[in-house]
């Protein structure tokens, strides 16, 4: 079973083996960017001040997205690259030591939600219902995300072994219960309270907690490449030292985009409407996004097995063809945004001011996309190479170093609408410091792999 499972990596045929590590992450990736897009149709058609509120929280969502993410990134670089070697053994350790440092994960947003919800919307704005809505919403969701730190922590593991169909099958559970629950909860449809915007994140962390149940039945009774267990577990830091040697700067990275949508919240503070586009367009862009992250999860262990195995031209081709793949995704996101932009601003009840911002910022973001296929796929490979901290510094450049700068400055010069520019301009120099990075990696260490 084995040799079958390590084979698949390191011989299919590469266009092939991409698109059947893909498929199932990109199909998972649209139904979670689905669901998160129909949780704010139902929100914005309950109450505009909900809608404004859930944006205004979704930089601490962001947050908890970006550990537990960045976490199991970790841990599925170091899987994939010690399975490639044949060293099973570390495989299993590095796997159990990950669903260990779930609950060290949840622990810091078990503390946020109970602390910090309140004191954040305050942050933004005086409007008590905009407060209220966003603390019970916060509250729910950061205190009871031990469920979705678990699953991803699975997810995540099983990737990196080259199963991409019961990750998917994760994912699809909670975003499918999640969907029926949210109009039930928030509109109190039948036997169910009506709970608003709380029966929003009740909705969420339900379908989180049934996608829990769900990794951990698979993982613990079916066989699998690898096997978490914890008789005779020993607690190593070096296997954490390594884990986070690529996680971190996975967090760090994620997190930065957490950091930046609360710069632009404050740039854009003047006018609700703008704060409200914004947070619609990421809820939006997400369909175009998560494919792309979708295909990240498939390219990353067959480069992480490949590499592990010293295979350049796997790596290479790996590489070339996620790139393709990944600029045709973003070139229909793109053509979206520019064609039917106003039919996208009216599903969350765009009123006209919504619109009039709305339209041309979408237009405007969106030529970023494409530069950011390939930014994307290049932090992939770093990533699964174990050189984190390079995915790490393209993404504080891109976020912090350029976009909130850029959109300040553009904003008092030019005003508000202005500030859409920043997303292009960042993303094309990212993608520069990208090609450098490879450049580098080329000459370097990919000189030793035969």
């Amino acid at each position: 079973m084995e040799n079958v499972k390590e084979n698949k990596m390191g011989t299919m045929p590469m266009t092939k083996l991409i698109l059947t590590m893909s498929l199932p992450a990109i199909f998972s990736m649209t139904i979670m960017a689905m669901y998160n897009v129909v949780d704010s149709i139902f929100i914005g058609q309950y109450s505009q001040e909900g809608l404004n509120a859930t944006s205004l929280a979704y930089p601490l969502q962001m947050l908890l997205i970006a550990v537990a993410v960045g976490t199991g990134v970790g841990i599925n670089s170091l899987v994939s690259r010690r399975l490639g070697e044949k060293n099973f053994k570390e495989a299993n350790e590095v796997a159990t030591h990950g669903l260990l440092l779930s609950f060290f994960s949840y622990a810091i947003f078990l503390v946020l939600g109970i602390v910090i919800s309140r004191p954040f919307m305050m942050l933004y704005t005086t409007n008590e219902n905009i407060i209220e809505y966003g603390t019970q919403y916060l509250t729910v969701v950061l205190c009871f995300s031990l469920f979705a730190i678990i699953e991803v922590t699975i997810e995540k593991t099983l990737q990196a072994t080259g199963n991409m169909i019961f990750p998917m099958l994760f994912q699809l559970t909670g975003a499918v219960i999640n969907i029926i629950f949210d109009p039930l909860l928030i509109f109190g449809i039948g036997p169910f309270p009506q709970l608003g915007v709380t029966g929003a994140a009740v909705a969420t962390v339900f379908g989180q907690f049934c996608s829990m149940i769900f990794a951990l039945l698979i993982i613990f009774l079916k066989s699998h490449l690898i096997k978490i267990t914890f008789r005779k577990f020993k607690f190593s830091m070096k296997t954490v030292k390594n884990i986070y040697a690529v996680g971190f700067p996975s967090i760090i990275m994620q997190s930065i985009g957490s950091i930046m949508i609360v710069g632009l919240n404050g740039i854009l503070a003047a006018s609700e409407a703008s704060v409200t586009v914004l947070g619609v367009y990421y809820k939006l862009q997400s369909f175009v996004f998560m494919p792309c992250f979708g295909l990240n999860q498939g390219v990353m262990p067959i480069i992480g097995y490949n590499y592990g195995a010293r295979n350049r031209k796997r790596v290479y081709s790996a590489l070339k063809r996620g790139i393709i793949i990944g600029v045709i995704i973003m070139t229909l996101g793109t053509l979206a945004m520019w064609i039917i932009p106003e039919q996208l601003i009216s599903m969350f009840g765009g009123t006209e001011e919504l619109m009039k911002i709305g339209v041309p910022a979408f237009r405007i973001i969106s030529l970023c996309f494409i530069p950011a296929a390939a930014g994307i796929i290049f932090t992939t490979l770093f990533q699964a190479v174990g050189k984190g901290m390079r995915s790490l510094i393209m993404s504080f450049a891109r976020q912090l170093v350029l976009i909130l700068p850029i959109a300040f400055i553009f904003s008092r010069i030019w005003g508000i609408g202005a500030v859409w520019y920043a997303f292009p301009i960042a993303e094309i120099f990212s993608l520069t410091i990208a090609i450098c990075f490879f450049i580098n990696l080329v000459k370097g260490d990919f000189k030793k792999l035969g």
